[in-house]
């Protein structure tokens, strides 16, 4: 795996100290399960839309997030003060972004999608004008542009689902470096246990009145036609996307079905 990481301590004024939740509500319930423990842990400040707007910046550095699976990059505003940005593949120390509506289109650049050629690769891109990259944040995930037209961009996201993003959207021009984290190998439990996670015990060893899948003499199957939660709903292949969700009418073509489902 590539390396690329040129800088090892964070940026102390980026950072906010932020308190685990183990997985549970502000009543003290379990909401997710699993989860606990774990390395300590800085957040750090990612600019993920467009707060420097029309300002050039120099990238100071290259650094690991333990937040995220992608790199960051440090860069300077000048008289703004330094600021974080997910790191694209190919964009070196010394090198100059910039974040505006239109710009030259090269890797680590973010502007407008009405205004980025088409079978261009962007990531960090935007659902709402105004309101921040939400999706494709990924290591080594990148959308490609495939039209722009009645106001709309159609992008073709990686999970292969093609779907109408508003053209005023902000997206940046690449593809979110560290495309070797799909390859990495965990190797042993206490590496999982640093990362947050606790063990998960199989349905299939409990009893019955703790998982569907439980109860029985031996290593017996499920009995059942497929697979359910512990909560008794449909598991595994099982669409769980609200059918009225408003962003469903701009969704042109769903991901393609996975081989075995």
């Amino acid at each position: 795996m590539e390396r690329i990481i040129t800088k090892h301590r964070p940026e102390k004024r980026l950072l906010v100290s932020l308190a685990k939740s183990g997985g549970r509500n502000a009543t003290g319930r379990i909401t997710i399960r699993h989860r606990g423990g774990g390395s300590r842990m800085l957040w750090r400040k990612v600019d993920f839309g467009e707060e420097h707007l029309g300002i050039a910046a120099k990238v100071l550095g290259v650094e690991y997030d333990p937040n995220r699976n992608a790199y960051l990059l440090l860069v300077d505003y000048g008289e703004k003060g330094k600021g974080y940005l997910i790191a694209p593949q190919g964009v070196k120390v010394g090198d100059t972004v910039l974040c505006a509506e239109k710009t030259e289109a090269k890797s680590g650049n973010r502007m407008k999608l009405e205004n980025i050629p088409a079978g261009t690769t962007v990531y960090n891109v935007e659902l709402e004008p105004g309101r921040g990259g939400t999706i494709v944040r990924g290591a080594g995930t990148g959308a490609k542009l495939m039209a722009v037209e009645s106001g709309f961009a159609l992008l073709q996201l990686p999970s292969g689902e093609i779907r109408k993003v508003s053209s005023q959207c902000f997206a940046s021009l690449g593809m979110v470096s560290n495309p070797g984290f799909k390859d990495r190998v965990i190797g042993k439990a206490g590496s999982r246990r640093r990362k947050g996670w606790r063990p998960q015990v199989r349905g299939t060893a409990m009893n019955p009145v703790d998982h569907p899948h439980g109860g029985g003499e031996g290593r017996t199957p499920r009995g059942m036609k497929y697979p359910k939660t512990p909560w008794g709903k449909p598991a595994l292949g099982v669409k769980t996307r609200n059918k009225k969700k408003w962003t469903s009418k701009l969704i042109v073509s769903r991901r393609p079905k996975k081989k075995g489902r």
